[in-house]
């Protein structure tokens, strides 16, 4: 899964980490992404991480955001 190669190289808390898969689980079914193989799923990976670095700490809030910027509803 692309989330958890960036997580391993950015070095955050466990809290942080929890959040950040939430809504990155949330993002793919919401975009109805199943194929954990997609390019896509690299796309959304980095965009979650981006969101999240900005201090944002809800899961649902981080996986709306990622969705507006990749402008997929």
């Amino acid at each position: 899964m692309a989330i958890y190669l960036h997580l391993q190289t950015h070095g955050m808390a466990p809290k942080e980490v929890a959040c950040i898969t939430k809504a990155y689980e949330q993002t793919l079914h919401a975009l109805s992404v199943k194929d954990r193989d997609d390019p896509l799923t690299e796309l959304i990976a980095k965009t979650i991480i981006k969101i999240a670095q900005t201090g944002i700490k809800d899961a649902s809030h981080i996986s709306a955001l990622a969705i507006r910027e990749l402008e997929m509803r």
